[in-house]
This record gives structure tokens, C-alpha cells and sequence, in this order.
């Protein structure tokens, strides 16, 4: 009897000292985590670089690596400018849980009871905001996978038209599956716009930017930030476009990507985290935003815009990103208060496995065995 009380006084002590880790944690001892793990990321040769926030204790730490820009060797900065590619899609879906948090809409509401043309159309008619802002609205991921045919971007009367025609089948029943779709949260985003008769930019200023001082976050950067824009390189290290350019196959105001810092993307993080006490119904919304809805595979669920991972035991709650020239991730184990943004001004790297290490090294839990999603 007083082996077994021993060894589970002794468990207990390990668990104790295991989940207080990221609270005892020195500045250095998160910074050894970060370094670790970035180091997947920094390229041997070419261009690119990554910034890093991490949320711990209350507090927010910066740690940055590599080149914003090799050509004119300026290094990445906590206030450099990054794409945040589909991180972007946490704004649409804390707009629309705020908006359902105020009694200005509900979930359940049909697109096409704010986007009027659509009204006129065919399976749109059924489509839902949960179901855009959940990947469950069968809508395809870009409007070309279903319009192959199509050449050039879509204006918006390109759009509306689509979107008119477009046909659920067996495979793409609204409210029965879930496939990532960067064009619901399009859709979202014309909803919201309709609903409060303004473009979501100012939309998006008004009711998240501004109220949380996140003056380095917009879409698209204005000339003020474009000096700070970091300039984007592929996998191998070559640099694409210009700094500071969308890619999108849109083609309108408010349609493209959502340009921030991780000195921005920190507070961002805090305010989700709930330890921002000025903010108390914002937060409200940004919890509501990260329940559980759809479950996507056993370990892996679905929550407005974010996804819940449990297979990671605590579970994490995180959204990530990827373009040509851009890699990210925002990721968070709210029971324990940590969190942790990263940006890369380079494609295809991985910023969700990183992200997910640094979790749950500074939460004093083992390693992950692999991803359970891509970059989306």
C-alpha cells in the first residue's frame, strides 16, 4: 500500500510540475523551445524568414529570425508586414460570432437572405453562414475548381453568376461534409458587408481592428505599411511578386488576403485567449467562434473558422495558412493560457507542425507524431 501511495504521490508531483511548466518558464527557456523548432523553417539558402509571438504567463514574447528582404538585407522584424493567407479567415468568422453574440444575425440565417441576388438562384438558396464559416456548405474550395472554363479572376457579377448556378451533388450536400472552401468565406465576408452596409475592410476596422489597436493589420496594406512588407519567396528560396501582393483569383476590394505583424497577430492571439479585461464581449464572440461543430475525423474538429485538435492531449485550437510565398499559423492550448503565432515570408513550410511543437514544449508535453492537417 505504501508503494502505491508513493509512486502516485510521485505522478501526481511529475503532472503538477509538467502542467505548471509554461508558468515557470524563463524568458530563456521559451526561447530555447522557439529556436529549436524554427529552425525547420529558416532556409539554407535563398530568402525568407520567420517571426514568432508567443502568449505565456500573461505575457507575449518575440523572437525573429532570418531576411524580410535578402536582396536589401533587412532582416524580419517583429513589425514587418506578412500575407497571413487563410489565418485571414478568423476575421469573417470573429466578425460573425460577434454579430451573433449582439443579436444581429443568426447562424442558422441562409446566405441569401443578406447576398438578395442569390435568391434567384439554385442550391445557394440553402446554404447557411455556420455552414460557410464550418467548410460545410459544399461550395468548392476556389469558384474555378467548379468552372474550370473560366479564364482570368472573377469580377463580382462573375461571382453572383456562379454562385447562382452552382449545384450541390451527392459529395457537396450543404451541412453534410466538410471540405475546405476558401469561397464560402468569401461569401461570408458579402454577407457581412450586406448586413452592415459597409465593405468589410471598414467592417473589419471598425469592430476588431481598431478596437483592439491593431493598427498594422489590413486588407490590403495601404501605402503606410507597404514599407514594411516583407517580400515573399517560394520553397526553394526565390522571391515571387512584389512586397506586400495578394494572390487571389478575385478580383475586387476586400476579396483578398488580410496583411498583419506578430506584433499585431499577438494581441489578436491575447484577445482569444481572454486576457485582454477591456474587451470582455469581444471575447465573448472569439470564444463562442472556437466550439466545437463538425467533427472532421475522430482527433480533429471543426469550430468557426478555427479547428480543434484533441489528439494532441491538452487539445490545440489553431488555424494555419499557405500560399506560394507565405506560411502561418496561430495556435493556442487555452486551458492553460499559451499561445503562439507564426509568420513566414516563405511557402510551403511547416508552420502548423512547428507551431504545434512549440505548444507543447512549453506546456511540458511530449512531441506530436505528425500533422493531422496541411496548410490550407
Amino acid at each position: 500500500m505504501r508503494f502505491d501511495a508513493v509512486t502516485a504521490l510521485a505522478g501526481a508531483f511529475i503532472y503538477l510540475a509538467a502542467t505548471c511548466f509554461a508558468n515557470a518558464a524563463s524568458d530563456a527557456d521559451v526561447e530555447k523551445i522557439v529556436a529549436r523548432e524554427v529552425q525547420t523553417m529558416l532556409p539554407p539558402k535563398g530568402g525568407g524568414g520567420v517571426a514568432v509571438a508567443i502568449r505565456s504567463s500573461g505575457r507575449t514574447l518575440f523572437f525573429n529570425y532570418g531576411e524580410a528582404d535578402a536582396e536589401r538585407k533587412l532582416p524580419v522584424g517583429t513589425d514587418s508586414i506578412f500575407n497571413l493567407a487563410s489565418v485571414s479567415k478568423l476575421f469573417a468568422a470573429t466578425l460573425l460570432a460577434q454579430a451573433v453574440e449582439q443579436g444581429e444575425l443568426g447562424l442558422d440565417d441562409p446566405v441569401a437572405d443578406y447576398v438578395t441576388e442569390l435568391q434567384d438562384g439554385g442550391d445557394i438558396r440553402r446554404v447557411t453562414l455556420l455552414q460557410l464559416a464550418t467548410h460545410t456548405s459544399g461550395l468548392p474550395r476556389i469558384p474555378q475548381t467548379y468552372e474550370p472554363w473560366h479564364r482570368g479572376k472573377y469580377t463580382p457579377p462573375d461571382f453572383i453568376r456562379f454562385l447562382k448556378s452552382w449545384k450541390a451533388d451527392k459529395d457537396h450536400e450543404p451541412g453534410k461534409q466538410n471540405q475546405y472552401s476558401n469561397t464560402g468565406f468569401i461569401v461570408l465576408r458579402l454577407a457581412l458587408e450586406r448586413r452592415f452596409k459597409m465593405p468589410f475592410t471598414a467592417l473589419m476596422e471598425q469592430r476588431l481592428t481598431q478596437r483592439l489597436a491593431m493598427n498594422a493589420t489590413a486588407l490590403p496594406p495601404p501605402p503606410a505599411l507597404l514599407s514594411r512588407a516583407v517580400q515573399g519567396y517560394d520553397s526553394d528560396g526565390k522571391p515571387i511578386g512584389t512586397p506586400g501582393e495578394e494572390q487571389s483569383t478575385l478580383d475586387w476590394p476586400g476579396s483578398g488576403q488580410i496583411f498583419s505583424s506578430a506584433r499585431d497577430m499577438a494581441t489578436f492571439l491575447a484577445a482569444n485567449l481572454g486576457e485582454l479585461p477591456d474587451h470582455r464581449p469581444l471575447e465573448s464572440a472569439m470564444a463562442l467562434a472556437q466550439h466545437d461543430i463538425f467533427a472532421i475525423s475522430l482527433d480533429v474538429a471543426q469550430a468557426l473558422a478555427w479547428e480543434i485538435v484533441s489528439s494532441a492531449h491538452p487539445s490545440i485550437i489553431e488555424k494555419n495558412g499557405g500560399l506560394r510565398t507565405t506560411s502561418t499559423y496561430i495556435g493556442m492550448i487555452a486551458q492553460k493560457k499559451l499561445g503562439v503565432v507564426i509568420l513566414a515570408n516563405r511557402g510551403k513550410q511547416p508552420a502548423t507542425r512547428v507551431g504545434r511543437q512549440i505548444l507543447l514544449g512549453l506546456a511540458g508535453r511530449p512531441s506530436m507524431p505528425r500533422e493531422t492537417s496541411n496548410a490550407k
